[in-house]
């Protein structure tokens, strides 16, 4: 497997009902492998949460306000970055996954509300999985783990106070203090 570069574009926010969901969707980048989520709106205790995240389970992980999304798209685009994204009319994962493994940069578009055209337009891939009515969250864990075949858990975070100890049963977190 190659070395991928992964961020993810979260495109708008709806006031307070999307809070939670934008968290998963930052979580979900964190822990499935991206380096880095853009938001165009960002809540304070999205920005608290995440900080808080990365000072117990390990940094690494950055969140980064842009006010123009479509300048963004150029930019990554200009330095060769492939733009995926996912939406329930696009393409199914199963047929462009391994395409999408080969690139080396690639930046994914997770909407919020209505996506504008020109994201479709400018996507190297516009991706669905499975095309039914269904959450991003979900739609995103599966596309990082697809395109990466599951060795974005094998992944370390640096300076970690809280590490989880795979068990069969029971929990066990040591503290690396």
């Amino acid at each position: 497997m190659n070395k991928m570069t992964i961020e993810v574009l979260r495109i708008g926010q709806r006031i307070v009902r999307d809070d939670r969901v934008t968290t998963h969707v930052a979580l979900v980048s964190r822990a499935f492998g991206a380096k880095k989520i853009y938001m165009n709106e960002i809540n304070p205790e999205i920005k608290d949460t995440l900080t808080r995240v990365n000072k117990s389970w390990g940094n690494g992980f950055e969140l980064e306000y842009i006010e123009n999304w479509r300048t963004l798209l150029k930019s990554k685009k200009k330095e060769g970055a492939k733009i995926v994204h996912l939406t329930m009319y696009g393409q199914n994962i199963n047929d462009v996954q391994k395409k999408i493994s080969k690139e080396k940069q690639i930046l994914i578009v997770v909407g919020a509300e209505k996506v504008p055209r020109d994201v479709y337009e400018n996507a190297d891939y516009n991706v669905a999985v499975g095309n039914q009515p269904h959450s991003e969250i979900s739609a995103l864990a599966i596309v990082l783990d697809r395109i990466q075949g599951g060795k974005q858990f094998d992944a370390k975070f640096d300076n970690a106070r809280l590490q989880i100890i795979p068990s069969e049963k029971g929990k066990q977190v040591i503290s690396n203090k």
